[in-house]
C-alpha cells in the first residue's frame, strides 16, 4: 500500500475518485472522524484539492 509511505511534500498521481488524472504536491495529511487518511494536493499551478490517502500514488521526482 503507498499511503503508509505519504509523506508530506511528495509528489503524487491521484488514480481513483473524483480528481482521478490530476497531480501535485502532498500537504495537509489527516486522519479524519471516520479514521480515514485525507490530503491536501497542491497542483503546480496553485489549486489545492482534497483527496483520500487510497486515492494517491507517490511519483518518483528525480
Amino acid at each position: 500500500m503507498t499511503t503508509i509511505n505519504l509523506k508530506d511534500g511528495d509528489f503524487c498521481k491521484v488514480i481513483a475518485g473524483t480528481h482521478k488524472g490530476k497531480s501535485g504536491f502532498v500537504r495537509d495529511i489527516n486522519i479524519s472522524k471516520t479514521g480515514h487518511l485525507t490530503i491536501t494536493v497542491l497542483q503546480k499551478n496553485g489549486v489545492r484539492f482534497k483527496t483520500l490517502g487510497k486515492n494517491v500514488e507517490v511519483i518518483k521526482v528525480e
